[in-house]
C-alpha cells in the first residue's frame, strides 16, 4: 500500500476523505456518476484517474439533472457502490431509500447544498464549514477525494502515487463554476490550485481579466471584452482595431494579428496601460476599470495557442460539449485525447457560441417581464433548455437588463416540465439572495425540485405551474432582499 504525498489540501476534510477512498478500495468495482458542465465533468475526470491509478474498475455515466427517475436507473446497474460527483448531496433523501434498500452504498463528492439525510461516506465542504458556492467546486470535492486515495495504490516502480497534477483540472472546474472572480481562487480552492503550482501543472499570473488570451487575435480580444464596457472598444471592431494600431507596438505578425498569450511582458503591459487610460478617459468608474487586471491560470501541459492552455477557454470548451448531450466528448478531452474528441469538441463549441448569441439577441429584443423582486423570461423552445442558465446570466450583465434583481429563465424540457434557470450577482447575494434555497422551496411548493448555489441555481418544475412558481419566488427573494 502506498503513502499520500504530502499534507492533504483541505485538512479539515482529511478524515471523511480517507473513510470514502477505504469504501472505494473495498468496493472492488465502482459506477462514478457525475453532472455535465465543466465542474461535473472534471469532476468524473479527476474521480476516474483516481480510481484508475489505484486499480479499480469502474464504469462512467452522465446525468443532466440527478432525480428519482436517472437515481432508479443508476440502481438498475446493480453496483454494490456508486461514487457520485459534483451532485448528490442535494438528493440525500433519495439516496438513502436505495441506500436501506440495500441496492448500492453512495459515495458523495459533492459541494451543492446538503438535503436534510445523511450518509457515511458524504464529501462535502459544507459539513465542514467550507463554502462550497466560493471556496470549493464538485471538482474540488473530487480532488480532495483522489489526494486521499493515493495511499490505495504504488505505481508499477513501488513508488507512491501522486495525484497533484490532477490540480489543473480541479482549478478548470472550480473556475467553470465562477469561483475564479477577478481577485482569483480563494480558500480551499487557492490551496488546491497551490499543489498545482508545485507540481508543475499549472501557473497562476496578474493578467488582462478579458477572455480568450490564448485564441482570440487582438482586436476580437478586445472587442469581445464585455464585463467592463469601453465606449469605442467594446462591440465595435473598428474601434479596437484603431485602438491597437496607434500603440507604438507591433502586434502583428505576417499581417495577421498576433494573439495576447504571443506579447511579451513588456508588450502587455504597454497594451494594458493603454486600454486602462483609454477606460478612465470615456468615463468608465474606477471601480469598473479596477476589474480590468485580475488572476489568471494556465495549464503548463498543454500546448501554447489552444484553447486548453488557458483556464478560462478550456472550462468553456467543455461547457460546450456538455450542454449538447456529448459529455463522453468532453470527458474524453479531460482524459488526454488530443485527436478526435478535440476536434470534435472545437465543432460543438463553435456551434455553442453561435446559439448563445442568438439566445441573447432574443432575450434583448423580447426583453424581461419584472416583478416586484425579480425579472424573468420563458424562452419556450427557442432557446435549449441546456443553455438557458448560460443565456441568463450573460443577460444580467448587458445594460438592457436591470443587475439590481435576480433573473429568472424558463425553457422547455418537455411537453409537461419546465426547465428554470435563475441568476443573480455577489452584490445581491452579500444582501442575503440565495438563490438555491428560492429556488428549491419555490419548485418543491408546485411539485417540483431544485437547488443549487446563493448566486446561481436550477429548478424543473411542472408546466402549468409556471405562474405559481414564479409568485413563490418573487415571495421568497423580496424576503431575503429586505
Amino acid at each position: 500500500m502506498g503513502v499520500s504525498v504530502g499534507s492533504p489540501p483541505v485538512p479539515a476534510m482529511a478524515d471523511r476523505a480517507d473513510a470514502c477512498a477505504r469504501q472505494l478500495r473495498e468496493a472492488g468495482r465502482v459506477l462514478l456518476a457525475s453532472h455535465i458542465d465543466a465542474d461535473g465533468l472534471t469532476s468524473a475526470a479527476i474521480a476516474s484517474t483516481a480510481l484508475e491509478r489505484a486499480g479499480i474498475p469502474h464504469e462512467v455515466v452522465f446525468e443532466k439533472q440527478l432525480d428519482a427517475e436517472s437515481i432508479a436507473g443508476i440502481a438498475a446497474r446493480e453496483y454494490d457502490t456508486v461514487l457520485f460527483t459534483d451532485f448528490g448531496s442535494g438528493q440525500l433523501e433519495e439516496l438513502r431509500l436505495h441506500e436501506t434498500a440495500g441496492a448500492f452504498t453512495p459515495v458523495i463528492a459533492d459541494h451543492h447544498q446538503p438535503a436534510d439525510a445523511e450518509t457515511d461516506y458524504h464529501l462535502n465542504p459544507l459539513l465542514f464549514g467550507i463554502d462550497g458556492a466560493a471556496e470549493l467546486s464538485g471538482a474540488g470535492a473530487a480532488y480532495v477525494l483522489a489526494r486521499a486515495m493515493e495511499s490505495l495504490a504504488t505505481t508499477r516502480e513501488g513508488k507512491p502515487v501522486d495525484n497533484r497534477d490532477l490540480a489543473a483540472l480541479a482549478v478548470v472546474g472550480a473556475v467553470g463554476d465562477m469561483q475564479g472572480g477577478t481577485d482569483g481562487l480563494t480558500g480551499a480552492n487557492e490551496a488546491i490550485l497551490e499543489e498545482g503550482i508545485e507540481a508543475g501543472a499549472i501557473e497562476s499570473a496578474t493578467d488582462l481579466a478579458i477572455y480568450g488570451r490564448q485564441t482570440r487575435p487582438l482586436p476580437k480580444f478586445l472587442e469581445y471584452a464585455t464585463d467592463v464596457r469601453i465606449p469605442g472598444i467594446t462591440n465595435d471592431e473598428a474601434g479596437a482595431v484603431r485602438f491597437l494600431s496607434e500603440l507604438s507596438v507591433d502586434l502583428k505578425r505576417d499581417g495577421d494579428w498576433r494573439v495576447w498569450a504571443d506579447l511579451s511582458p513588456a508588450e502587455r503591459q504597454t497594451v494594458a496601460s493603454a486600454l486602462i487610460r483609454r477606460a478612465i478617459e470615456r468615463g468608465v468608474p474606477s471601480s469598473r476599470v479596477e476589474t480590468l487586471v485580475g488572476t489568471s491560470y494556465t495549464l503548463l501541459e498543454e500546448e501554447p495557442g489552444t484553447a486548453l492552455r488557458d483556464v478560462s477557454e478550456f472550462s468553456t470548451l467543455l461547457n460546450a460539449t456538455a450542454r449538447y448531450e456529448r459529455a463522453d466528448v468532453g470527458l474524453a478531452v479531460c482524459l488526454g485525447d488530443r485527436g478526435p474528441a478535440l476536434e470534435r469538441a472545437r465543432t460543438l463549441l463553435s456551434n455553442h457560441r453561435r446559439n448563445l448569441s442568438e439566445g441573447l439577441e432574443w432575450v434583448k429584443s423580447e426583453g424581461v417581464t419584472v416583478e416586484s423582486n425579480v425579472q424573468w423570461f420563458d424562452a419556450g423552445t427557442r432557446i435549449r433548455e441546456t443553455i438557458v442558465g448560460i443565456v441568463a446570466g450573460m443577460a444580467i450583465g448587458t445594460p438592457a437588463i436591470d443587475g439590481g434583481k435576480p433573473i429568472v429563465a424558463f425553457a422547455s424540457k418537455n411537453k409537461t416540465e419546465l426547465k428554470v434557470s435563475a441568476r443573480g450577482n455577489y452584490r445581491l447575494v452579500r444582501k442575503g439572495l440565495d438563490l438555491s434555497a428560492a429556488m428549491q422551496k419555490s419548485a418543491r411548493s408546485v411539485g417540483g425540485d431544485g437547488g443549487g448555489h446563493d448566486v446561481a441555481a436550477g429548478a424543473t418544475i411542472p408546466a402549468e405551474m409556471r405562474n405559481e412558481f414564479l409568485a413563490a419566488v418573487d415571495e421568497l427573494i423580496g424576503e431575503q432582499l429586505s
